[in-house]
């Protein structure tokens, strides 16, 4: 994507002002948000995708704050975000139907995590999920535990931790320790004889490669096209109800379209219910085919 002309985020403090900024930008209505991702799809227009990116950024605002306890600066956390939020618009497929904001969510906080992991000096963190769900929830479970988020934790602490989030305590004690300082800057010189030589460059990363992250973004843009073909073959009104129950932002509550059909919220509860079986049963049908295709 062309370089577009984002508000310039602080060095350092002010940030304030940045995000007065960004609030000004007009949330889009789904009816101009489609047209703007068909202009930059279909047309390469950068005034389109521009609109698209500078409605987003308080999206990526709120999601970066949500990082601020990992010690590293806010605005960081945020231009990491905001190239998320582009890689977004660039892969964004306005045919099938979703908002942006629900696809977009999904790179910025690819982004900022991986940003995340790779300031931290833990090598061998981020090898499997669990430990990257254990990095990034502990200081929330912590705080609503109220347990004080610094110094070691005691035995008691470790196993109420350990028990809500179904790991050994000994991994919750090594993962606070972990949280609680670093070990070395990672822009510590490794030796007065190895000039511009740094702790980081020593470091293995083991999280997922780029390309990894947007080879499984291609694979969710594929199964949203899947579902959307799949929902299209169904009954105008179980599509409809489908559509307002699972995959609308503001669900219509089953009153609403009892009301809409002049049917009981139970016969409206029964059409949503078969209405997901066929959807389910129908992608995980293609899904298979597909990959018995290219065994």
């Amino acid at each position: 994507m062309t370089a577009l002309m984002l508000p310039a985020l602080p060095v350092e403090g002010g940030l304030s002002r940045y995000f007065r900024e960004v609030w000004s930008f007009p949330i889009l209505e789904k009816e101009e948000e489609q047209n703007l991702a068909i202009r930059w799809r279909d047309k390469g227009d950068t005034e389109a995708a521009h609109k698209l990116v500078t409605s987003h950024l308080r999206l990526v605002a709120k999601m970066a704050m949500k990082y601020k306890g990992y010690g590293l600066p806010v605005a960081d956390l945020v231009s990491e975000g905001n190239i998320g939020l582009m890689k977004a618009v660039k892969k964004f497929d306005p045919d099938l139907g979703f908002r942006l904001s629900t696809y977009a969510m999904w790179w910025i906080k690819a982004s900022i995590t991986e940003y995340i992991l790779k300031s931290w000096s833990m090598v061998k963190l981020g090898t499997v999920a669990s430990q990257k769900k254990l990095f990034f929830s502990l200081r929330g479970l912590k705080g609503r535990l109220n347990i004080l988020d610094s110094g070691e934790l005691t035995p008691e602490q470790a196993r109420q931790l350990s028990d809500k989030m179904n790991v050994s305590s000994d991994e919750i004690i090594q993962m606070n320790r972990r949280l609680s300082s670093r070990d070395m800057s990672l822009n510590a010189p490794l030796s007065v004889d190895e000039e511009g030589a740094e702790f980081q460059d020593t470091l293995v990363s083991e999280t997922p490669t780029p390309e990894y992250l947007v080879a499984k973004a291609e694979e969710f843009s594929h199964h949203s096209s899947i579902l959307r073909s799949v929902i299209d073959m169904l009954p105008e009104r179980e599509r409809d109800i489908f559509m307002e129950r699972r995959l609308n932002e503001d669900p219509k509550t089953l009153e609403e379209l009892g009301v809409k059909y002049g049917i009981s919220r139970e016969r409206v509860r029964q059409l949503e219910v078969r209405a997901f079986d066929k959807v389910q049963k129908a992608v995980t049908e293609t899904v298979a085919a597909e990959n018995g295709a290219d065994a």
